[in-house]
This record gives structure tokens, C-alpha cells and sequence, in this order.
């Protein structure tokens, strides 16, 4: 006799009660340890939450987060991107202990523990739950790479690195010279 074996996926009720000591993400209801960044990550994290938060406020377009911040996406698919804005027109995802829905954008730091998730599993989850931008800086390799969701899923916008100017279609009137990053 031959018999399958079950893997039982893990909710957002499991996950919100896991230790607060260690960072975990919900992939597919697989829970997923997240290490702690190192310190470029945090470097770049900082400026880049300075940069867009200043624009976001003064503007008065919205908020942003940044990790550990839970996205909820669905019961088995809870991630916490480095950094993310919401608008004001869809403040209604925000919630007292999460966001409940898909951010105009997400920003995730690439670290060699993350990379291969972040540029697979992830990108697929925020195209599918329609995340509108979705940026991947990438420390080793020195850029931003854009994509943006058209009416086939993510198409690029662009890679930027040292050098040059990023602009974003989200954030109206932001604009980052990638030389202040790396």
C-alpha cells in the first residue's frame, strides 16, 4: 500500500503566532525564515525610505512602510517587502496590524539569501495581486531594476544604475540619482 503524504500549509493565524524573535514571510503556506539584512541592505533601505517618505509626505500622497511590515495578500500568502507605498486611494488596505491587499509599489533590496525569491516567487505574487510597480535593487550588481504592470503582467520599465536618474510612474515627481544609493 502506498500512501501520500500530506504537507500541511500554514495560515495567517499560524504565522501571527510564531516567535517575535525571528523574522518569517508565508510563501504558498510554507513559512520561510528571513534573515536580518546586513548593513549595505540597511544602508540602502534608509536612504531610499528617507528619499520616498519625504516626497510621499510632503505631497500628502499616501504612506510608507517599511519592514517588518506584513502584506497580506491571502491567507497563505504573507510577505514583509523592505519598503512599500501605499496611496491614499487605497488606504483601505491599510489595517492596525497589516496590509490587507496589493501596494502600488514594493521595493525589495536583494540580498543573497532573498535574490532568487524575490526574482521568482515574489515578483510572480505581486504581479498576480496586481502590485502596480515593483522595484529590485540589487547591491552587487550596483542598479534598480522597474517593472511595471501592463495588461500582460510585469513588463520592464528599466535598469538603472550608477550614473543615472530613476523616475517612477507611482511616486509623480520622484526621481533618485542612483550615485546616492551606491
Amino acid at each position: 500500500m502506498v500512501t501520500a503524504k500530506t504537507h500541511r500549509k500554514f495560515t495567517y493565524e499560524d504565522y501571527r503566532n510564531t516567535p517575535d524573535d525571528i523574522r518569517y514571510e508565508l510563501h504558498d503556506g510554507e513559512l520561510i525564515v528571513v534573515p536580518a539584512p546586513n548593513m549595505a541592505h540597511q544602508g540602502i533601505s534608509t536612504t531610499l525610505l528617507r528619499l520616498i517618505d519625504t516626497l510621499v509626505y510632503l505631497r500628502k500622497l499616501g504612506k510608507v512602510f517599511h519592514a517588518p511590515r506584513d502584506v497580506v495578500f491571502s491567507d497563505t500568502e504573507v510577505v514583509q517587502p523592505d519598503l512599500i507605498f501605499v496611496s491614499n486611494e487605497r488606504s483601505h488596505i491599510l489595517t492596525e496590524n497589516n496590509i490587507r491587499g496589493a501596494p502600488e509599489l514594493i521595493i525589495e533590496i536583494l540580498s543573497p539569501s532573498t535574490a532568487g525569491r524575490d526574482r521568482t516567487f515574489k515578483r510572480t505574487l505581486y504581479e498576480r495581486h496586481g502590485v502596480k510597480e515593483y522595484w529590485m535593487v540589487d547591491p552587487s550588481a550596483r542598479n534598480i531594476t522597474i517593472l511595471l504592470l501592463g495588461e500582460s503582467g510585469y513588463e520592464l520599465a528599466g535598469i538603472y544604475g550608477e550614473g543615472q536618474t530613476l523616475t517612477s510612474t507611482t511616486l509623480s515627481g520622484f526621481s533618485l540619482d542612483l550615485d546616492d544609493i551606491f
